[in-house]
């Protein structure tokens, strides 16, 4: 039975998976330089429900992430920057992990392309106000 966990273990690791057990025990990473700000879906994107539906994602300088995402509702999930290796990932409160990928002005996360914005949704502003968090360091 050992040998078989250990196995999966290794399994997981060479296959680039990363999972998070007990997302307190995450270590929040700060923001590297030119990540903290709002990030936007431009245009229809084929992972979102619908042609009209939006992805934010807010960083703090700390590492504090808001994943939000709106079409006839809004759906905030507070999270978190975790480094692994040389890799960025968010890592929300429902133990969902996703890579962080920016090249310029574009980030990928989730299978969604996202561009800097000057400022949130006001839906996504709403909800970074009632998760506690800010961009002011």
């Amino acid at each position: 039975m050992m040998k078989k966990i250990m196995m999966l273990g290794a399994l997981v690791l060479l296959s680039g998976c990363v999972e998070v057990e007990n997302y307190q025990a995450v270590v929040k990473q700060p923001a590297p330089a030119g990540l903290a700000g709002y990030w936007q879906s431009a245009g229809p994107q084929s992972k979102l429900v619908s042609p009209e539906a939006i992805a934010s994602l807010i960083v703090t300088p700390q590492g504090d992430t808001l994943d939000c995402r709106q079409w006839q509702r809004v759906i905030a999930v507070p999270g978190k920057l975790m480094r692994e290796g040389d890799k960025l990932y968010n890592v929300t409160q429902k133990r969902e992990v996703y890579r962080l990928k920016r090249e310029g002005s574009e980030l990928t996360f989730d299978g969604l392309t996202l561009k800097r914005v000057d400022k949130p949704t006001v839906e996504c502003q709403k909800a970074l106000e009632d998760a506690g968090l800010s961009l002011r360091q």
